[in-house]
Parts: C-alpha cells; sequence; structure tokens
C-alpha cells in the first residue's frame, strides 16, 4: 500500500540494505541540484539503485498538498525519482496523492450557508455584478479566509508605489498558505468567479496581486521560469501534478487526457506561490499564462513555446 514519503524513509532507513541504496540516491540527487554532470558509470549506479528499491513503499510513496513537513517530504520524493528529470522537462508523475485518495478537505458549509442565511444580506445585495466581490465577502465570513488573504496581500503589496522592491518570495509563500490551508470552496470562488465585465475581471486578475506575485519589469525567458522552478522541491512537485493532470488530448471530448477537469483546475491553483506563478492576462479575458517570453530562446526555441503552451493554448485547462 502506498505510504507518505516521510513513513516510507524512516522504514528504509532501519533496514541495511535499503538504507545503502537510498544513500547513492541522495548523491545522485545532490548531483543532479547542483548540476553536476555524471559519468556513465555514475548514472547506471543511479539507475540500478533506484531499480534495487523494487517494490518498496519508498519507490510507490506520495505526498499530500496539505500536509505538515510537505517540503521534507517532496524531497524524499524527488530523491528516489531523480532519474525521471533527465532531459526534458517532462515531469509527468505528480508527487502528489490522487484528491480522491486523500481525505476530503472539510469544509464546514452548513455553517457558511447559516452565516449567509441569519445575515443581513444588504452588502451582498450588489454584488449580482460583481461575482468576484461576493466570493470576497463570503471569504470575510471564515475568519481563516480573511486572515490568510490579509496576510498575503499585506504582504505582496508592501513596497507597491515606491522605489522598494516587493519580497517576491515571501508573497509567493503567503498566496501558497492561503490555497493550501482555506478550503477550496472559498478559494475556487475568488479565483474562479465568473466576470461579465471589466471591473470584475480586474478584481480577479489582482486576486494573486501580479505586480508583485506574477509580474517583472521586463518578461524573463520562459526557460529560466523554467530553471527556476525546477530547482524548487514544491515548484517542480506542483509542475509535476499540473503536467499530469492538465495534460491536452485532443481526442477527448474535454481536452483533457485524465478527463478530469476537477483535478486540473487545482493543479493549476496549486502553481500560484511558485517561481511559474500564472495569472490572467487581461481584465477582459479568461485566458491565462506565465509572464515569460520565448523571443532570443535559439535553438531552444520549441522547447520554450512548450512551457509556455501548457497555460497559453492547454485545452484541458
Amino acid at each position: 500500500p502506498r505510504s507518505d514519503c516521510i513513513a516510507a524513509q524512516q522504514l528504509c532507513l532501519s533496514d541495511s540494505t535499503c538504507n545503502a541504496t537510498y544513500r547513492i540516491l541522495e548523491n545522485c540527487a545532490l548531483a543532479k541540484t547542483r548540476f553536476l554532470p555524471l559519468d556513465h558509470d555514475s548514472r547506471v549506479r543511479c539507475l540500478n539503485a533506484e531499480l534495487d528499491l523494487g517494490n518498496s513503499s519508498l519507490l510507490h510513496c506520495k505526498c499530500h498538498r496539505r500536509m505538515k513537513r510537505q517540503e521534507h517530504c517532496l524531497r524524499i520524493f524527488w530523491t528516489v525519482h531523480s532519474s525521471m528529470t533527465d532531459g526534458y522537462f517532462n515531469l509527468e508523475t505528480s508527487p502528489y496523492e490522487n484528491p480522491a485518495n486523500e481525505e476530503h478537505w472539510k469544509t464546514d458549509y452548513n455553517k457558511l450557508a447559516a452565516l449567509l442565511s441569519g445575515k443581513d444580506c444588504s452588502q451582498l445585495a450588489g454584488d449580482a455584478t460583481n461575482p468576484c466581490l461576493k466570493a470576497t465577502h463570503v471569504c470575510n465570513l471564515s475568519k481563516k479566509c480573511v486572515r490568510l488573504r490579509t496576510d498575503y496581500a499585506s504582504i505582496c503589496t508592501k513596497g507597491a508605489g515606491s522605489e522598494d522592491v516587493c519580497d517576491r518570495r515571501k508573497c509567493h509563500r503567503g498566496l501558497r498558505n492561503f490555497f493550501e490551508k482555506v478550503p477550496e470552496d472559498f478559494t475556487k470562488r475568488i479565483l474562479f468567479c465568473p466576470c461579465q465585465d471589466e471591473l470584475c475581471g480586474e478584481r480577479r486578475r489582482k486576486t494573486i496581486v501580479p505586480d508583485c506575485s506574477f509580474q517583472y519589469n521586463t518578461k524573463p525567458n520562459c526557460l529560466w521560469l523554467l530553471d527556476s522552478c525546477l530547482e524548487d522541491h514544491i515548484c517542480k512537485s506542483r509542475l509535476a501534478d499540473f503536467q499530469q493532470n492538465c495534460q491536452p488530448a485532443d481526442i477527448s471530448p474535454d481536452g483533457c487526457s485524465q478527463h478530469n477537469h476537477a483535478a486540473c483546475l487545482q493543479a493549476y491553483m496549486g502553481m500560484i506561490g511558485t517561481p511559474m506563478t500564472p495569472n490572467y492576462i487581461s481584465n477582459s479575458s479568461l485566458e491565462v499564462s506565465l509572464w515569460c517570453t520565448c523571443e532570443s530562446s535559439g535553438n531552444q526555441k520549441e522547447k520554450c513555446d512548450q512551457i509556455l503552451g501548457m497555460f497559453e493554448s492547454n485545452k484541458c485547462l
């Protein structure tokens, strides 16, 4: 049975043979993160060590999106699967447990409904034309939602309007906290609210405070964004999850190879707060993109276009 990678690692390290194999894989993963070229013998030794794990729980372990020590769990996963990141950026196998197999993230929706029905709805009455404003008001009914939303908003707007540069790393961490810890009934309302006009669209686009979390003064190359992502265990894991769940398929009626649009949207939300944070491209469009360009990509233009195309022209998404 699948276990989380932290428990699987503890079990492995208590066995001398498995322990020795794991230590080899740790060295292989370390060489990769430092971009040290491995000679032929070293590559063979790394692949053999991965094969030696056979059917151990370590080889089949997964992590949970909302677990404590998530980064530690993901580091173990990529140590065991370091050979998967060879060559092209297709990671394909997500380190995260399928959402259907995770314990359902409970939202006290009955309590929310009671709050709404027992509340003077005058402040919500004017929200009919702006679903994004209404979604914000619904968030305000939850202490956790409003607290974590206020937290990331204050971090991500520091330095706005002055020469100070916002702390993008802290802003991203605040965003991840919000999307990981607040129930999806609230976060999905805010991020995917349906808009009919630009005022609503602007509120939706500014959900993630694009000046800090999304935009740079000049658009970097998408390959640079990818490199930044692959150096970060959380970003690399979210990208693998996104590639697995948002894999487009032309012959599929819904455009998704996994036929699970909800899982794709969840994976998309997982990218927010990483170096590859996506966002809506304008106030009047549902199209999303990364803040990057493929100009001056040289002989890697095709690879760069594919990275950008995962968001810009992905039928599944």
